[in-house]
């Protein structure tokens, strides 16, 4: 069985802060093929789609197209504040290995 991946409190609560849900807009994380390892994360405002898994919390939503899905199966998206920036991030366990933007990765 697969399971979906997750969103933690910290990101449900950065989309808040920038108003996601006030533009009737989702955080959208896709999986592209592409990037230094393979495959690539897409992670960006958009609207939501019909075949859309949408996971919700704090009156925000995150979602994740029916292709992207699988890759993304039992996965953590996280929003990481460090002194080198702030961005939201995947802690996938398929990826086998990834490189040092933590945007690509493989499987």
């Amino acid at each position: 069985m697969q399971l979906p991946p997750k969103v933690t409190e910290r990101a449900f609560e950065r989309l808040s802060e920038i108003g996601a849900s006030a533009e009737g807009k989702a955080l959208r994380v896709a999986v592209e093929g592409g990037g230094c390892s393979g495959f690539q994360y897409e992670i960006k405002l958009d609207d939501p789609a019909d075949d859309d898994l949408v996971l919700e919390g704090q009156g925000e939503r995150v979602v994740v197209d029916s292709v992207s899905l699988p890759f993304l199966a039992d996965a953590v998206i996280d929003f990481s504040e460090e002194l080198i920036g702030a961005r939201f991030v995947i802690n996938n366990p398929n990826a086998t290995s990834s490189c040092g933007c933590g945007t690509s990765f493989s499987m």
